[in-house]
């Protein structure tokens, strides 16, 4: 049986869509936007990766993959207005 497909977007390119697997996405979706607070100074990338890692478990998500959805959700939230980037360095983000 063919696996269920979803489309994301990446803020980064507006316009460009990619297909991702549909369960994993809805799994690392739901952790990422239960690990990022509301308010600043929300998250860098490491904390968030370091998060994730501890969130996802490994048989769905093993090796380095969770780095990979990790950045694919956010990306996507990010271009969908859900999660926003903050000023500053190091960058960081946090639930809209």
């Amino acid at each position: 049986m063919p696996r269920k497909m979803i489309e994301v977007e990446n803020v980064n390119h507006p316009g460009h869509v990619a297909r991702v697997d549909a369960e994993k996405y809805a799994a690392a979706r739901a952790a990422l936007l239960k690990l990022l607070p509301r308010r600043a100074p929300g998250m860098t990338q490491r904390e968030m990766m370091d998060a994730m890692r501890a969130a996802l478990p490994l048989s769905q998500f093993p090796g380095t993959t969770t780095s990979w959805w990790m950045k694919t959700v956010q990306l996507d939230l990010e271009a969908k207005g859900l999660v926003t980037r903050d000023e500053g360095k190091p960058l960081r983000w946090r639930r809209v």
